[in-house]
């Protein structure tokens, strides 16, 4: 099988979209062997910051030494970056024998896998070939019934924070979401929870009591001396001082302080991370699209808002770095999220909207979400793509001088930059 072959199978319109649930993929992997038992593994859960935490303690733990593997979802630029061994994607030519060697036992379930369970397996037979010392794994979406919960007993459990998202899988209220997000708690595996919701953490507190695990809450009083530019940010944390961020966002702080923490808690469960490489780890962490700056003249970036808690997080970040300054911002939205309560926490500080229509059956048309914006007394047109789209707004910004940022599903992240290439001539 060759690396195409492999992602036209992945993709194929055999394989059933969204199902929860966990008989398929249990069949699955028990069909491989049940490569996950033989895995050390972080499990991470939470409606935003899993992937920025995923990237930070990946990069902790291997400035410790450790040989990570890193599961995430979505990929943001290339499919390989789903599963990383080290920070490195894994090679096309490996993921096609393992997708070869997968094929023949999904092919024989008389319930198939969907894409996203074919996905893990490929993933967690990935991991046990190279002997990881330490998988990280990134939940899909929830928790209770996803893919990627099939561990019996992972080193940490992490729930990062909990805001009302995929309501129509996971519940409509804070407290149902914690509960699904509370699923991938094992008896006895101790959990950290990174938000800051009280009804939240009731629930995840509660059901950690109930199994018998050790239950932590990141102290982000903690953090103190926090200094935040375009370069990153620096701070204390407890006892450990000196921290720099290269990553930007006003959250990312917070995110780091749950990988501290939770460095802490590996230490208890056999891992040894001296302090100095937590500073090392966090100083070199990378991660796409999260307020990541992609030009400087004019000031461009993207930031994978695509809900309101993610959204207002992007839109205080912009404050923070520009107070008093209006931005321009391009944008397109699923029909089901929330669009008009995105649109009307961007708008004070908009100075003028490009959005266009994401490439998603789910997706709003770029002329109605550029309607909702003009009704809220902004100026706003709609683009056929991104090219039309990133032009007109690149060239506003720089004749004004004024920031540019875009925001959007991180699906929409490789066609931004590939636009922004051809502006720039990059």
């Amino acid at each position: 099988m060759t690396y195409s072959e492999a992602i036209s199978y992945i993709h194929s319109v055999s394989w059933k979209g969204s199902r929860p649930g966990l008989s398929r993929i249990t069949e699955l992997l028990s069909l491989l062997g049940n490569p996950q038992k033989e895995l050390r593994v972080v499990h991470v859960a939470g409606t935003d910051g899993k992937g920025s935490f995923c990237a930070m303690l990946d990069s902790v733990l291997r400035a410790a030494g450790y040989r990570t593997g890193m599961f995430t979802s979505p990929y943001i630029e290339f499919f390989g970056e789903r599963m990383c061994i080290c920070g490195e994607m894994i090679p096309n030519d490996v993921l096609a024998d393992i997708t070869d060697t997968v094929r023949p036992f999904a092919d024989g379930m008389a319930d198939s896998p969907t894409e996203f369970e074919l996905i893990t397996a490929i993933g967690f037979e990935y991991f046990r070939r190279e002997k990881v010392d330490v998988a990280i794994v990134e939940c899909g979406m929830g928790g209770r019934l996803d893919s990627t919960n099939v561990f019996d007993a992972p080193l940490l459990s992490v729930i990062t924070g909990i805001a009302l998202d995929h309501t129509q899988y996971l519940g409509d209220t804070v407290a149902k979401i914690a509960f699904e997000k509370a699923g991938i708690i094992r008896p006895g595996c101790p959990v950290l929870f990174g938000g800051n919701n009280p009804e939240a953490a009731e629930v995840i507190k509660r059901r950690a009591s109930e199994l018998g695990c050790a239950y932590t809450e990141t102290d982000r009083t903690l953090i103190s001396g926090l200094r935040m530019s375009t370069d990153g940010a620096d701070f204390d944390f407890g006892g450990l001082k000196g921290v720099h961020l290269p990553l930007l966002g006003t959250y990312q702080p917070y995110n780091a302080a749950n990988v501290i923490t939770a460095c802490g808690l590996l230490g208890k469960r056999g891992l040894t991370i001296p302090e100095r490489c937590v500073r090392s780890g966090l100083a070199s962490a990378r991660w796409k699209g999260r307020f990541e700056r992609m030009c400087a003249d004019p000031e461009v970036y993207f930031d994978g808002g695509h809900n309101t808690e993610g959204v207002t997080a992007a839109i205080k970040t912009l404050n923070a770095y520009y107070p008093g300054v209006k931005a321009n911002l391009l944008t397109g939205v699923l029909a089901d999220k929330d669009y008009r309560d995105m649109a009307r926490i961007i708008a004070p500080y908009a100075e003028r909207v490009f959005t266009v229509t994401p490439d998603n059956p789910r997706a709003l048309g770029a002329g109605e979400y550029a309607g909702v914006f003009r009704s809220l007394g902004i100026r706003a047109d709609s683009f056929d793509g991104y090219e039309s789209a990133v032009a007109a707004a690149f060239a506003d910004s720089k004749e004004k001088h004024i920031p540019l940022l875009a925001l959007g599903s991180l699906y929409s992240y490789a066609p931004f930059k590939a636009a922004l290439a051809k502006v720039t001539n990059n």
